[in-house]
């Protein structure tokens, strides 16, 4: 081929090419070579002046923290001068007009804030400052706020952190709530949001921010200020008395200086006061660094690299804040069970034979060992991966001859890798290949390995940053571990060290070996005895990484202990450290010396590296350097003991320290091996809590302020320390001494070794500790497992376990255990585990699994259990098996229970209890002198033994809070005189005990002669009934559902019943257990006739339900509580009667088998509770009338009580939807205003109310003029799918000058409550709402002048009578026909409220007794009697047969008896089923209506106690209830209200409604984000109303419950039985809300069941454990349980809409591929529509792939049938489906194509386009391929 020829134009345009690519060139090296924007040549003023206030002292902030500080060089850095009398203070310090300026402030998300900041003209301290910069600031949760200050224009180093860089962030929180920027000068103020306090504040000194001098200053609230590291901090609280510390990692010796050590921690924490609220600070920057403390308090960080960037991280406790600080930089490492045994180390212990001969002597004393270790002295001339093959010829069958009894093998390895050439001039190939991968840390020019020093002569040192360098060292070792077997690693001298400074060659002078500033290191020189600074590391220059040469040790050497042992979990043990190294090793405290003055500080640095994550911790037991005495080494064994890491190791050329050095029969053997088998003892405990540090981050070795932190002398305590909560170790570390100064927190504390308790708490004592002691205390409340101890971990695993429990104040503990096989990686992850968690809690023990992933191959059993506090010898010992074949129940023999009473310790031996498997031990008290059998004679107050006496009862005083002073005699009460038994029941009279004397209660005699009834009414109840026979007795009027015959057969009866004759009681056994679930043959029955009382023993503590009154937890608490029950019109609040009144429990046996219980009683009562167990009725009139029903199961308790009263009824479709309503709208148009804004929102909504505002002064059937536009907005809004609820309250205005049809008509009817005609036949007038007419209110007014001066005589219909029943619907109907439409009405004020007491003038006619009875039971304002705001007692009444009946007996029943005539009303004039809400309720009022839980507050607490109130109501047969959302009183707040909505998107009754007076709290009265969040939720209602209204229609056709209690489904884990911060819909969708200001995570109980979370579709993978879920701000945790099918729809903007959309269905599969599930529909508001058949009911069910639907009922219109639509199959496996088959009730097969994401194993299928019927039959099937 020729030469190509170039045109003219081709030259010109590769010129011009070439002189691009110079120019390119030349800016890509000025690019990569530049400085940062920096000021060199400062543009300051001419003459700066710097403004210089008056600063206090100890808010100085030192502006010349080098050399040299004088007035003239202070002012040439512009800072303000003030010399004083001391140095400590600075005399040179910063102004107020230097740092930066704000020039720009954005927040582009709510939880993230950027700005822009400029540097102030002002001198500079060291030159190089940056210009501009940037902030980045960010709520990543709402416990931890990031803030990054950073170079705005160019990169600098960041620390690579492994685990931070993977976290997720939870932006929950509103940046603005917790961090405010101030301008000028820039600094920036932290708060906690909840508190308001200020916890860190910049703005008390400038930034500074240079290329090499970093600094920031921060006002702390408190001088409690634990951490920064590494040093040897002499007290764990630091001292702010301007300290420097300087944080630089170095190899120097911990002598109790304040220089640097081994490892870098830029972390404090800092307690803020006696409330425990912590907060933890870190600053992410691997520089040499200093941080200073001075008295303001404040912290000044001064770092000389890098970036600024901080988290802060808050707690509610000092534990919290480790906890976050853990999450952040990662948790802990569970460590292999066996290096939780001691161990025994040396540097140069000269030979093999030398280690062989210290092991045997060891061995010889039989003491726990399971550890040995070799220093570098095996090592060839001290070479990495080589041996001495002439004095350790036998090491690679050292670790045979360990293993043979049961130990374990330890070698070291440090970094530096020498250059010499091996024994015999033979290569030394590690070095070798080194080099072949360029393995180390170069010189400047990032070629040249650095040489230098350490202890095999001159050595390089392997880069672990690079991957070079990774894989040279994972090789190296895996080499090496085949040829010298051992069982773990242990790398030092990774500071890194290196003899030389700097390199063997010193180090060049420039700015990195030698910056503008260094910080108060050691030597002051940054590259002594380590690395020169400008040395090369992948990373980055060793200036920038010195103090991550550790970290990145560890995490090579992590991959070669992988790459090593595989599964086998093993151990590594670092001496250098950084934030995040506890994920993967444990730290030993460094080369210490054999003093007094090193014991002691090794408990502070301890307790630090547990603030770090590095809870696998200890000294050098005996100190490393120095020859150790034997007091010393015996006293350091001793707490050596409980260090987590326990070595005893020692230096060379010193004497041998092992305890057996010191004679085989010294007291230091002696007292080691005491010690060492009370560790190996509680090894159990000290592994849980590895495993808890794992899990949660908990401290395993835990200061004591961290339990006691409201106890401000526990802020200073480091010469003690816990293991966890519970273990309290006391040390002696001073020679000489047998007496030490102990500080007892408050507590019940036992002295382990003795057993007995402690009687001092809260205070320091003198405690005796002799030679061989140091203290050991168990907490009260602790349960301890623990293993008999061995000689090592391999023998003391194959002995049984047992328990030591420590009792608490209230006789109660608590405890964990875990168990695996002590060895294999990642147990927690996989469930390859045992977790226990026990509690104590009325003399019952249970050992519950809440996780059974690991079969112990020893077949290990609990074989005994210690128990501290128990006073007496039990009268028997009970052991439960707790299986799911069934429950398997034993006795203890006589033989293997001891107590001893002196020290009251109860041990149980020889108990055989698997490990694995879940017991119940229980301990039956002595009955005889117990003083919890007693029974209150005098609940009345200010008893005396007079007062007793009187009563002929027993006056004895007690020391137990709550137990009567005053009580029966053993035969108080009645016996039987005559007795009748049928195949149906028994027929008993009975006469009072006349031995004693009356109840002596005014006005109330006793009644001597009754009848008892007992009837048997069915298989699964039974009744029995007390009354007088001579003279009748008011009954109760609520009609019961019982058979017209009572069972006769014995054989299908779940229950026995006898009696008891003196005195006579009634029990009642269940047959299949032989639990007695009632016994009432206690003393005390008293039937007298104003005061009625019986008492009855009880199966469990178990107890559920009694209301209306707002209890503080679902599970009733035993100790002494009376709850009082009458009706009233009072918000709710503790101890306070409210609304309703519901007599009926449910009670859960210890067998896990319920009954409920009903007293049908309608007078005023009480009900009290006491530790025996047992339950004390006391009401005032009518008789004794209770049904029982068997159950067996929580759920069928339900169904068959509501089957005893009415099933609730079924509501209407639309009022399941979302409502508003308000006190306090002003006109019509507030609320037309409103309902656009909703719908412009898009959020769903169903139901709008009008509130009394509506009326014209608050008249029932009155419209207001401010709302005469109102009907014709009902109008449109009920075109466009909505519905309207009006109120209406029972009392009537009596004063109208004009015509009012409500009254006139009601007093021609004669409907309302009168007097007695013996007293005045006239109407009972109170006052309510109603004003007079032709009034002005003058609100401002205090309450008593407005009603007095403004509320009119109101009258109070009788809705007993037939006749008021007709009146009132007439007047509903008028109002619907002439005034205005509704849908549904909601009833108030029906207790009945009244706002005067008794009546107008408060003058109550008749008997006072009524009013002021004899008894008061302890009701809300019980002085001011029973018609406080209510009516007189003498009031008479009516019922339907004509009987006349005193208020007194039925004023509980008002609400009960307005409810039914209401229901009846709206039902004929509406022509719909509606819905009826009425706020008084009774047994049976659910036949009609639903309940909301009252007049709330906005506080954080009702959120909580709202799921109580609706379990509870679930309990009385009300389904449809919730609460007001967001709180009726008092203004909500954003986060409380958002909480709200989310949790009541999930009432079944969900309305938010608040009063009059209050900002709205509408979901569309916040702002946007508020608005999204609620449609968001509230689409997840609408979704799954199907579902909900399936199971209101199994409540109404079944009594099952709608909100579930946990307990009810999974009853055999008592875990539930106190779960009330959780419940269920139905028996399958998971609700667990955040009820907590400020909270994003919320720890949640996952019952074993598989649960899939609803937003993700995936298998959760936990079951029967507690879970911390992540819960942001606008999320709510929601879960599926496998196994069931949830139908579903489309949501719309209100349910006219939704229920016009395709049936969809999610079908979460069962571990064995199985689900199932059903379906009701009707048209959504007919009356009677089940009743009349007019319905579709269908079930569903899934297996083997395929989805079958079966109508089992279809009674469906035409117009209100549905299409099969969206079906989504859950937990469908990890192989892809690619078809499904749609097969309809014709036969007709439908291909389809289907989604499927293997990642969630999530198979969506659309059936919509192929319009299959949801009413006939299908079935649908998957395949894959």
């Amino acid at each position: 081929m020729g030469k190509r020829r170039f045109s003219g134009t081709d030259v010109i345009l590769i010129v011009i090419f070439a002189l691009m690519a110079v120019t390119t060139v030349t800016l890509i090296v000025l690019y990569a070579t530049r400085k940062p924007e920096v000021i060199t040549g400062d543009p300051v003023p001419e003459v700066f002046v710097p403004q210089c206030p008056n600063i206090p002292l100890e808010q100085r902030v030192d502006c010349f923290p080098d050399a040299g500080a004088s007035k003239q060089n202070c002012a040439q850095r512009g800072c303000c001068w003030s010399p004083l009398d001391e140095r400590s203070v600075p005399w040179c310090f910063f102004p107020v007009n230097h740092g930066y300026t704000v020039e720009s402030v954005d927040t582009p998300r709510a939880n993230v804030m950027t700005a822009k900041l400029k540097r102030m003209a002002a001198p500079s301290l060291f030159g190089a400052d940056v210009k501009e910069l940037s902030l980045h600031a960010e709520m990543q949760t709402n416990k931890r706020l990031r803030f990054k200050i950073y170079d705005a224009h160019n990169p600098r180093f960041e620390v690579p952190h492994e685990h931070v860089k993977s976290l997720n962030t939870d932006p929950s929180s509103n940046i603005g709530d917790t961090l405010e920027i101030t301008h000028k000068p820039f600094g920036l103020t932290v708060i906690r949001n909840e508190t308001k306090k200020v916890v860190f504040d910049t703005t008390m000194a400038p930034l500074v921010f240079a290329d090499q001098y970093l600094q920031l200053s921060a006002k702390l609230p408190s001088k409690n200020i634990y951490g920064l590291g590494e040093h040897v901090h002499q007290n764990y609280r630091l001292d702010t008395n301007w300290r420097t510390w300087p944080i630089f990692t170095r190899d120097a010796f911990p002598n109790g200086g304040t220089h640097n050590l081994y490892g870098h921690y830029p972390f404090f924490l800092c307690l803020e006061d006696a409330s425990g609220k912590s907060f933890g600070v870190f600053l992410m920057n691997s520089n040499a660094m200093e941080v200073v403390l001075q008295p303001a308090p404040a912290v000044t960080y001064r770092t000389i690299g890098g970036v600024l960037d901080f988290y802060i991280l808050f707690g509610d406790t000092p534990e919290q804040v480790v906890q976050e600080f853990l999450e952040l930089i990662g948790r802990p490492v569970i460590p292999p069970y066996w290096s939780l045994g001691f161990q025994l180390s040396r540097w140069n212990y000269g030979s093999l034979a030398e280690v062989k001969k210290t092991v045997e002597r060891n061995r010889a004393t039989n003491m726990p060992y399971d550890v040995q270790y070799t220093d570098i002295d095996y090592m060839e001339d001290k070479k990495d991966f080589t041996y001495d093959k002439v004095k350790f010829t036998d090491l690679p069958e050292f670790a045979n001859y360990l293993h043979e009894k049961g130990q374990k093998y330890i070698l070291i390895l440090d970094p530096a890798v020498a250059t010499s050439k091996r024994v015999g001039n033979a290569s030394y190939e590690s070095y070798d290949r080194g080099n072949a991968k360029n393995a180390w840390v170069t010189l400047s020019d990032g070629k040249t390995p650095l040489l230098g020093e350490v202890w095999p002569g001159e050595t390089v040192f392997p880069d672990y940053t690079s991957q070079g360098c990774i894989d040279w060292w994972v090789d190296e070792y895996e080499r090496f571990s085949r040829e010298i077997k051992h069982d773990a690693l242990w790398i030092d001298m990774n500071e890194v060290a290196n003899f030389k400074k700097g390199s063997k060659d010193g180090c060049a002078d420039n700015n990195l070996n030698y910056p503008p500033y260094t910080p108060r290191v050691l030597d002051e020189v940054l590259y002594s005895k380590t690395l020169c600074m400008d040395a090369k590391q992948a990373w980055g220059n060793h200036y920038d990484v010195h103090s991550l040469y550790g970290y990145s040790m560890v995490l090579a050497t992590e991959k070669a202990l992988q790459r090593v042992f595989g599964e086998n979990r093993t151990l590594m043990l670092t001496r250098s450290s950084f934030p995040g190294v506890g994920k993967y090793s444990g730290h030993w405290l460094g080369d210490n010396a054999a003093n007094w003055n090193d014991i002691k500080w090794a408990i502070p640095g301890m307790l630090e590296f547990g603030l770090f994550g590095v809870p696998y911790i200890g000294a050098d037991i005996c100190g490393f350097f120095d020859d150790s005495s034997e007091e010393l080494c015996r006293r350091w064994m001793q707490v050596g003991a409980f260090y987590p890491f326990s070595r005893n190791h020692n230096a060379e050329g010193y004497k041998p320290q092992d305890p057996a050095a010191y004679g085989p029969e010294s007291m230091l053997v002696a007292s080691s091996k005491h010690y060492l088998e009370i560790r190996y003892t509680l090894l159990p405990y000290l592994y849980t809590l590895f495993y808890k540090a794992h899990t949660t981050g908990e401290t395993v070795v835990r200061p004591v302020m961290h339990e006691f932190y409201s106890d401000s002398s526990t802020w200073t305590v480091d010469r003690q320390f816990l293991w966890g909560r519970n273990l309290l170790i006391t040390p002696v570390l001073d020679p000489g001494v047998e007496q030490v100064r102990a500080y007892i927190p408050d507590a019940v504390w036992y002295n382990y070794e003795t057993m007995e308790r402690l009687a001092d708490r809260k205070m320091y004592v003198d405690m005796h500790l002799p030679g061989d002691k140091l203290g050991l205390h168990i907490r009260g409340g602790a349960i301890l497992p623990t293993q008999r101890p061995n000689v090592t971990t391999t023998y003391s695993r194959l002995n049984p376990m047992g328990l030591i429990i420590a009792l608490d104040d209230n006789k109660q503990a608590t405890g964990e255990l875990f168990w695996d096989d002590g060895d294999t990686r990642e147990t927690v992850e996989t469930g390859k585990h045992i977790h226990y968690t026990f509690s104590v809690a009325n003399s019952k023990l249970t050992m519950h699994v809440a996780h059974a992933g690991y079969k112990d191959p020893n077949n290990l059993e609990f074989d005994n259990i210690v128990i501290l506090g128990v006073s007496q010898r039990p009268e028997s010992v009970s052991v439960t098996h707790v299986q799911l074949s069934g429950d398997l129940n034993s006795t203890v023999p006589d033989a293997n229970i001891q107590h001893d009473v002196t020290k009251k310790v109860l041990t149980l031996q020889g108990l055989n209890l698997t490990l694995g498997e879940t017991y119940v031990v229980q301990w039956e008290p002595s009955v005889l002198e117990d003083e919890y059998q007693r029974f209150d004679c005098y609940p009345e107050e200010n008893a005396d033994e007079a007062k007793c006496n009187a009563r002929g009862c027993i006056w004895q005083k007690s020391t137990i809070a709550g137990v009567p002073w005053c009580f029966f005699p053993t035969d108080y009460g009645y016996t039987i005189t005559n007795s009748k038994d049928t195949v149906s029941g028994m027929t008993l009279d009975i006469t009072r005990n006349m031995r004693h004397r009356s109840s002596n209660r005014q006005g109330s005699p006793d009644i001597n002669n009754l009848r008892v009834e007992i009837i048997y009414h069915k298989s699964d109840m039974l009744q029995f009934k007390i009354w007088d026979l001579a003279i009748e007795r008011y009954e109760v009027p609520v009609e019961l559902s019982l058979p017209p015959t009572p069972d006769t057969d014995e054989n299908s009866r779940l229950y026995r019943v006898t009696v008891t004759h003196n005195p006579f009681g009634i029990q009642v056994y269940r047959k299949r257990t032989g639990t007695k679930i009632w016994d009432s043959s206690v003393p005390g029955f008293t039937f007298s006739d104003m005061f009625i009382q019986v008492s009855t023993r009880l199966a469990s503590e178990n107890v559920y339900g009694f209301g209306e009154t707002e209890h503080p937890t679902y599970k009733h608490n035993f100790n002494f509580h009376t709850w009082g029950m009458f009706s009233k019109d009072q918000p709710p609040g503790y101890k306070m009667n409210c609304y309703g009144v519901h007599p009926f429990y449910m009670g859960l046996e210890r067998t896990a088998d319920a009954h409920g219980v009903l007293l049908l009683n309608s007078n005023a009562m009480d009900v009290t509770f006491q530790p025996t167990p047992a339950l004390t009725y006391r009401t005032l009139g009518g008789i004794l009338d209770f049904y029982m029903v068997l159950g067996p199961t929580p759920e069928t308790v339900v169904q068959q009580y509501t089957e005893l009263i009415g099933r609730p009824v079924l509501p209407a479709y639309w009022s399941l939807g979302f409502q508003l309503c308000r006190y306090g709208y002003a006109n019509d148009t507030e609320i037309a205003d409103l309902y656009r804004d909703m719908k412009s929102a898009g959020i769903p909504y169903d139901v709008q109310y009008g509130d009394i505002d509506y009326m014209e002064r608050q008249l029932d059937f009155v419209l207001d003029k401010e709302f005469t536009g109102l009907p014709a907005l009902v109008d449109t809004m009920r075109e466009e799918g909505m519905r309207f609820i009006f109120i209406l309250d029972p009392a009537i205005s009596g004063n109208e000058t004009e015509p009012y049809p409500a009254f006139d008509r009601g007093v021609e009817a004669d409907v309302f409550i009168k007097w007695p005609k013996e007293l005045s036949d006239g109407i009972v007038w109170g006052k309510v709402w109603p004003d007079y007419p032709n009034v002005t209110v003058n609100e401002s007014l205090d309450w008593d002048t407005q009603v007095k001066e403004y509320r009119a005589y109101a009258a109070f219909p009788d809705f007993f009578r037939n006749s008021t029943a007709a009146w009132w619907k007439q007047e509903i109907k008028d109002f619907y026909d002439k005034t205005m439409k509704f849908d549904g009405l909601w009833i108030d004020m029906n207790e009945p409220a009244s706002f005067v007491h008794g009546t107008v003038g408060e003058q109550c006619l008749g008997n006072q007794l009524l009013e002021n009875p004899p008894y008061m039971p302890p009701l809300e304002s019980k002085h001011l009697g029973l018609n406080h705001k209510t009516l007189c007692m003498n009031s008479e009444q009516i019922l339907p047969n004509g009987k006349r009946v005193k208020h007194y007996d039925v004023h509980n029943l008002y609400g009960w008896s307005h409810t039914k005539p209401t229901y009846d009303a709206l039902l004929n004039v509406t022509g719909k089923r509606g819905i009826v809400v009425t706020r008084s309720t009774y047994p049976s009022s659910g036949k009609w209506a639903g309940h909301w839980l009252g007049d709330n507050f906005a506080a954080w607490n009702q959120l909580e106690k709202s799921i109580i109130g609706m379990m509870e109501f679930s309990l009385f047969g009300i389904p449809y209830t919730g609460a007001d959302i967001c709180g009726f009183f008092n203004p909500s707040e954003y986060e409380l209200c958002l909480r709200w909505m989310q949790l009541g998107a999930f009432y079944p009754y969900s309305r938010n409604h608040n009063g009059k007076g209050n900002p709205r709290q509408d979901p569309v009265a916040w702002n946007r984000r508020f608005a999204e969040a609620s449609r968001d939720v509230l689409n997840i209602r609408y979704t799954l109303l199907p579902y909900l209204y399936t199971l209101m229609y199994e409540a109404h056709a079944k009594g099952s419950t709608v909100v579930r209690p946990l307990l009810h489904e999974f009853v055999d884990d008592e875990r539930t039985y106190d779960i009330q911060k959780q419940f269920l819909w139905g028996p399958a969708f998971l609700i667990t809300p955040a009820l907590a200001e400020g909270v994003t995570r919320v720890v949640g109980y996952v019952p074993d069941a598989r649960w899939y979370d609803y937003y993700t579709a995936k298998d959760i993978g936990f079951r029967s454990e507690w879970v911390n879920m992540h819960t942001p701000l606008d999320h709510i945790n929601l879960h599926i349980r496998g196994g069931y099918i949830i139908p579903c729809q489309k949501p719309e903007r209100n349910t006219f809409y939704s229920r016009k959309n395709p049936l969809g269905l999610i079908v979460a599969l069962s571990d064995s591929g199985t689900a199932q599930g059903s379906f009701f529909w009707d048209d959504g508001d007919g009356i009677d529509t089940v009743e009349r058949g007019e319905y579709l009911l269908t079930s569903f069910s899934a297996q083997s792939k395929t989805l079958s639907s079966k109508v089992t009922h279809n009674g469906l219109a035409a117009a209100d049938r549905l299409i099969l639509g969206v079906v989504k199959v859950w937990g469908t496996g990890n192989i892809k489906i690619t078809q499904a088959t749609l097969t309809d009730a014709t036969g007709n097969a439908h291909i389809l194509i289907p989604q499927y994401n293997l990642d969630t194993q999530e198979l969506i299928i659309d059936a919509t386009p192929k319009s299959v019927r949801a009413d006939q039959d299908f079935t649908l099937t998957w395949r894959t391929n």
